[in-house]
């Protein structure tokens, strides 16, 4: 999954005499799945506040603060959130990471009030009233309910989180130290990905028209399981499903449902496991039946730009770089690099340092050592590279409804080069190149 570069939504401590609680993220995407996805700087710490008022004696809500609180988020008033009563502004700012997760889970909660539907066991394309697509591409309601895991299988620390929050990463953020791997963990990360991989083989032999994306995240979740290994996506940051499934203009974190793939559709089917304690992430498009030659075009640059950027991972070579390299040969063929969303180190955490913007003159910080291990996963756009996100709060849109392509690789950095630990073990050559 892509990780997410956005700051905090803009908020200030405000007024309010009533009020309670409630809940929420991309990412990166992103994520987002988080994905995950952000912006290259670094995430902004929220503004400073701009007025506050008294309100009735309440206690602060900051872990181990028990101060009086008389002051309170207004995003959580505008959104109906009950309580979140602060005692001072370095309080409200120390709490930020995970406070901010209540206005997601608020917004999510009023998409799916506001869901109309049709009679039971039909599907709803049109579930968000008033919404304007940016595309052709409609979701295809209700979801499937959420499928379980196995106790025996080990899960990571986000599994059972009713917001589905990694405290491992919270714990993290903002640190730009990017972990080298010692040999346990270097073995630990070869297996995981070797796993994700068959998996990802698994699902493109599914591809084809009138299979639906719930069917192949169905299969995915019961690969995971046959492999003892956790899907990671699901319920990071609550993303409901095993696998994201992006159709056509869908940039990343698509959630898989009931629409069947169409003849002439391009999907991106994102899988990440998560076995012994480590994390293996890697995509690739595919064609749907008989796709016209902007797709093909399409998918092979993107598949190009993964590979030229993996071609110069060796030490030494600031992360930076790598969105040069790519953005150099996108737009040759005249497309766009998508900005929001950018790859990411990962091991024992799904979405941590470095993060790797595949746009070029970004600020990405970091030198590549042997021993890092991240993911590259350009997102190539027919049209802009400007998103936006569904009402479901995780998939992401080409702004200009234009198709969107995406491959990725989990890669060990190594002395004289890099490792894709991700990559193909009976081909050199990506599915689609089979299709053509």
């Amino acid at each position: 999954r892509a990780s997410r570069h956005r700051g905090p939504t803009p908020l200030a401590l405000g007024a309010q005499g009533a009020g309670r609680r409630a809940s929420s993220p991309a990412a990166p995407a992103h994520a987002r799945p988080r994905p995950p996805a952000r912006r290259a700087p670094p995430a902004a710490a929220p503004p400073q506040p701009s007025s506050m008022a008294a309100v009735e004696t309440r206690v602060c809500e900051t872990d181990g603060c028990s101060r009086e609180a008389k002051l309170q988020c207004p995003t959580c008033i505008k959104l109906g959130i009950q309580g979140s009563y602060f005692c001072s502004q370095e309080c409200f700012k120390g709490s930020w990471a995970t406070h901010k997760l209540l206005h997601k889970r608020a917004k999510d909660e009023k998409a799916k009030r506001e869901v109309s539907w049709t009679l039971e066991g039909d599907v709803n394309t049109d579930p968000w009233a008033g919404y304007r697509y940016t595309g052709r591409l409609r979701p295809h309601y209700p979801l499937m309910p959420t499928r379980p895991v196995p106790s025996y299988i080990q899960r990571p620390d986000y599994a059972d989180h009713p917001l589905g929050m990694s405290e491992s990463e919270q714990a993290l953020k903002g640190t730009s130290q990017i972990k080298l791997l010692s040999s346990e963990d270097i073995e630990g990360m070869r297996l995981v990905c070797r796993l994700a991989r068959e998996v990802l083989d698994i699902a493109a032999g599914m591809i084809q028209p009138g299979v639906s994306t719930e069917e192949i995240d169905h299969a995915v979740h019961l690969a995971c399981i046959a492999r003892n290994c956790y899907p990671s996506p699901l319920n990071y940051y609550n993303f409901p499903k095993s696998c994201c499934t992006s159709v056509n203009e869908v940039i990343c974190h698509g959630i898989p449902d009931r629409r069947p793939l169409q003849e002439g559709d391009i999907v991106n089917v994102d899988i990440t496991l998560y076995r012994s304690g480590y994390h293996g992430d890697l995509n690739e498009t595919f064609f749907v039946g008989d796709v016209d030659e902007g797709a093909r075009r399409l998918v092979q640059t993107t598949y190009e730009c993964l590979m030229q950027a993996i071609d110069a991972v060796k030490p030494g070579v600031r992360y930076r770089e790598l969105g040069n390299i790519i953005q150099k040969h996108a737009q040759a063929s005249g497309f766009s690099v998508v900005r929001s969303y950018c790859g990411h180190g990962i091991h024992k955490l799904f979405h941590t340092a470095p993060n790797v913007p595949h746009y070029a003159k970004n600020k990405a910080v970091g030198v590549m050592k042997a021993g890092h291990v991240f993911t590259i996963e350009p997102m190539i756009c027919e049209g802009g590279w400007q998103d936006e996100t569904w009402p479901d709060g995780w998939t992401a849109v080409t702004r200009d409804g234009k198709r969107s392509a995406q491959f990725e690789h989990t890669l060990l950095v190594t002395d004289t080069g890099c490792e894709v630990l991700t990559r193909r073990l009976d081909s050199a050559r990506p599915h689609f190149m089979s299709q053509c």
